[in-house]
């Protein structure tokens, strides 16, 4: 199994996907391929994970290669030295406090840049006076994140009534915030199943033998995560649609 350094401009195939591109950027376990139409595809380097001439190789990180991290914690490319952007006149809201800090932790640098300011509601029972108040428009679109979005539930039936088309109201079928993040990166086998009009966070700490102190294992959870894939697709597909709601102005 051939071993073949992943230098700029080398065209490769990745099989499972058809994708074949020329070498752009080699960092971190990733190769970057470019296409012929200019799309541009990150894949990891696996033991033989690409084909050179329809041979199966193992594209390894050039020895001259730079160490230096260009992904941000969201997967997007690094712009060093980039300044933040002035602050649009759009919105992300979230429900609460924690759901505000696991989207800075991720998503923070790629927020600067696009100048999208995150706020927290502290729960949504008000959410369509709240969009109402806010004026959402075609150069100040308005995205919210609402837990626990499923059919038939209260926050369904609040996220229904808000019908502005430049407000989106998205959201993620986890209880909290906290189930959003992968067990296996706070380093459980799964999170708990807490029996109805119990307090969910604080029934979570017992089931896991932590101390009843939300707010400390809130700072646990969240510093064990490092990048989007600590966190659950299901998330994360909803933060980047409406990153791209905000950002998409006329």
């Amino acid at each position: 199994m051939p071993e073949v350094p992943a230098d700029p401009g080398l065209v490769v195939e990745e099989p499972s996907t058809g994708f074949c591109g020329a070498v752009i950027r080699c960092e971190a376990g990733t190769v970057t391929l470019e296409d012929r139409f200019g799309k541009h595809r990150v894949f990891p380097l696996e033991p033989r994970g690409f084909l050179l001439e329809g041979r199966v190789v193992t594209l390894v990180r050039p020895s001259n290669a730079p160490v230096r991290p260009t992904r941000t914690a969201s997967g997007s490319v690094a712009v060093p030295g980039a300044r933040a952007r002035v602050a649009r006149a759009g919105r992300i809201y979230v429900e609460g406090r924690h759901d505000a800090e696991l989207v800075e932790r991720v998503w923070g640098d790629d927020l600067r840049i696009e100048g999208v300011v995150v706020e927290y509601l502290e729960g949504v029972d008000d959410l369509p006076s709240i969009v109402s108040s806010f004026s959402p428009g075609p150069d100040a679109r308005l995205g919210v994140l609402v837990d626990h979005l499923v059919p038939g539930t209260k926050e369904w039936r609040i996220a229904e009534s808000v019908t502005s088309e430049h407000a989106l109201v998205v959201g993620h079928p986890y209880i909290d915030v906290w189930e959003a993040v992968k067990p296996s990166s706070v380093g459980i086998r799964e999170w708990p199943r807490i029996p109805h009009g119990e307090d969910w966070k604080k029934g979570v700490c017992r089931a896991l033998g932590w101390p009843e102190n939300t707010g400390e294992a809130w700072q646990r959870i969240l510093s064990r995560v490092r990048s989007y894939k600590d966190l659950e697709p299901e998330l994360l597909g909803r933060v980047e649609e409406l990153i791209d709601f905000v950002t998409d102005q006329p």
